[in-house]
């Protein structure tokens, strides 16, 4: 069942989805060669804490940081760690916040210092099929328009759709009803949207294939190929008439 947010409870998503951008956007500004990964996960996780709120990923299903830090083929679920960015590396930092109950949910792929222009190309491209799947966020659309556009947005510009995860409801628990495919089944049109939903639709997209595994920390999905992979995501709201970023974009590394 697909919860629909009362009026008062999108008031506490939006104050979610803010302060989840804004440790985004932290996040991207200490992105630099040198800089370890742990370093960014304890800086997001003091600055959350110091605004009152609580990182959504934080023991979730025991995940070990506050947020997911995933590097060049690393797909999602990076924890943070040692490991010290370099120059060309990209990566993309999954971050969530609670407020009051509720949950912002957000990612973005961020380039460290000067990287290879397929590698721009791809973070580009992963970023617009985000946003060509939020043309369908309309009442009355189903999820699997949001899905198709997603997937012939990325595959016709040359990359492949991850097709292991997918995007999710979002609200009081991080994931809720309805999953959101990064690719459309011919078989599956989904639900249709209602204003009050609120969905987060995150892209993963690869340079090369789209198969992946999992490491064996039992998190970290990297590509089967080790070719890199991007990821980018919003929470949004379905609303009478155009959909609401709940998770501005500002400082995703773009705008």
């Amino acid at each position: 069942m697909i919860p629909i947010k009362t009026s008062k409870e999108i008031e506490k998503m939006r104050a979610a989805g803010r302060m989840a951008a804004a440790a985004r956007k932290l996040a991207g500004e200490l992105i630099r060669p040198g800089v370890t990964t742990k370093t960014i996960d304890r800086e997001v996780r003091t600055f959350l804490k110091s605004h009152g709120a609580i990182p959504s990923f934080l023991g979730y299903n025991g995940f070990p940081a506050g947020v997911c830090i995933s590097v060049n083929e690393e797909v999602i679920h990076g924890i943070p760690g040692s490991r010290k960015l370099l120059n060309g590396d990209i990566v993309s930092i999954d971050v969530g916040a609670i407020v009051d109950g509720y949950h912002g949910d957000c990612a973005s792929t961020f380039v460290v210092g000067d990287c290879l222009p397929e590698h721009r190309r791809l973070i580009e491209v992963c970023r617009g099929s985000f946003f060509a799947g939020l043309e369908f966020v309309q009442k009355g659309c189903r999820i699997g328009d949001i899905s198709h556009a997603v997937q012939q947005y990325a595959e016709s510009n040359g990359f492949s759709v991850v097709r292991d995860y997918v995007g999710h409801g979002v609200g009081r628990n991080l994931h809720e009803d309805p999953e959101i495919p990064n690719f459309a089944d011919a078989k599956l049109h989904g639900p249709r949207l209602m204003a009050g939903m609120t969905l987060a639709i995150e892209p993963m997209v690869n340079l090369g294939v789209r198969e992946t595994y999992m490491l064996p920390d039992k998190w970290t999905v990297v590509t089967k190929d080790g070719k890199c992979s991007a990821h980018y995501e919003n929470t949004v709201l379905v609303t009478e008439s155009e959909p609401e970023i709940l998770t501005p974009p500002e400082g995703d590394g773009f705008v």
